[in-house]
């Protein structure tokens, strides 16, 4: 089996009003997808953010030097030290998830099975919701989407905080908490919004309302105070999302710097690294919920990273590993296949079909494609 092509296809959506983080509103969402197809007919598909620089990696240095290649021999693939100098981990998370997509595939096996098998038949998914909107203070919206959101069966809630006076922010929150059923867990995002004095200001009263996990309310470059932040509160730090490499990760840990480390298979070199990282991260005693903020390929790839992780104590089922599942208005989400995941229990089935399981809507992806520029 030989890889015959490397394609490229970039999607984008412009959304209905412009939306987004604490410090940030978009006018459009994107995703770049990667199709490899090989002189057999198999194809695998792969997704990563299309930031500057990634689309022109993958195509113009990466698929010379693939085409022609066993796509069933991964390792040696990363390995090959000719593929050195053209190190984007956010091109090779996209390959490397089409690749394994690709030898599931070859072999008859769905991705999980390539480690040894899931863990788990279900994996819990937190709804990753409550993005800004310009001119809406989310104590207008907050309460109803949570409880939308429950009643569609969701046992888990993550919301965006960090964009207003905190004060205000947390008077919502209290609100959310109180109108959400006692076995929906509830976490925050702020975003790298605060610094250190309002962080600890914020979490000790998240705290309080018993939110699970607190993400990333210090600036996220070098991730600096986050371990005086993590020893400084009861709650579970999480973070890691913008980090690539492995090095990177251990550094993090090594500072205790997070409670939760969310590697991102798109960002940090696909699904054998964050794999890598879930192990690192429990030799520290750190729980692993990797970041999946994009389209359906990368849910999917994250869901079959997710049901090999293990438990993080004895007690199977106290704090199992979550899968992150875009709410907001995205496309990519759920328009990409033709039979979208369904939510079961607050949870997904584990795909037990070759590779990673995905039936792609074609027509949908010619529909969203982005004209090249010229």
């Amino acid at each position: 089996m030989k890889i015959a092509s490397v394609e490229t296809i970039l999607l984008e959506h412009k959304l209905s009003r412009p939306s987004g983080p604490a410090s940030v509103l978009n006018s459009w969402r994107k995703t770049l997808l990667v199709r490899i197809a090989t002189d057999g007919g198999l194809v695998g598909w792969g997704e990563t953010a299309p930031l500057a620089g990634v689309r022109e990696t993958i195509e113009q240095a990466m698929a010379p030097l693939l085409v022609g290649r066993d796509p069933r021999a991964i390792s040696n693939t990363w390995r090959t030290r000719w593929l050195a100098p053209f190190e984007n981990r956010l091109a090779i998370g996209a390959l490397d998830i089409a690749l394994h997509d690709l030898v599931g595939q070859a072999l008859g096996v769905p991705v999980h099975q390539l480690y040894g098998g899931a863990r788990r038949s279900r994996v819990l998914v937190y709804a990753s919701g409550g993005g800004y909107v310009e001119g809406v203070h989310p104590a207008d919206v907050w309460p109803a989407e949570t409880r939308a959101l429950a009643e569609r069966g969701f046992k888990a809630i993550k919301l965006k905080i960090g964009r207003y006076d905190p004060r205000s922010e947390l008077d919502a929150l209290a609100e959310v908490r109180k109108g959400l059923p006692g076995d929906v867990k509830l976490m925050v995002d702020a975003w790298g919004s605060y610094t250190l004095a309002t962080a600890l200001q914020v979490g000790r009263e998240l705290e309080k309302l018993g939110v699970t996990f607190y993400e990333e309310p210090l600036p996220q470059f070098g991730y600096r105070g986050y371990d005086q932040l993590a020893a400084q509160l009861d709650i579970a730090v999480a973070g890691g999302e913008m980090l690539q490499h492995r090095q990177a990760f251990k550094e993090l840990l090594d500072r205790r710097a997070v409670d939760i480390v969310q590697p991102d298979a798109s960002l940090c070199g696909g699904i054998r690294e964050v794999l890598f990282v879930a192990e690192l991260a429990e030799l520290y005693g750190v729980q692993c919920i990797p970041h999946s903020w994009s389209g359906a390929i990368l849910n999917a790839a994250t869901v079959h990273i997710v049901s090999l992780l293990p438990e993080p104590t004895l007690m199977p089922g106290v704090n199992p590993p979550m899968v992150e599942f875009d709410v907001t208005e995205n496309p990519f989400a759920s328009g990409l296949l033709r039979t979208p995941l369904p939510l079961v229990d607050g949870c997904f089935e584990v795909p037990n079909t070759p590779g990673l399981g995905l039936d792609l809507n074609l027509d949908f992806i010619r529909s969203m494609e982005a004209p090249r520029a010229r």
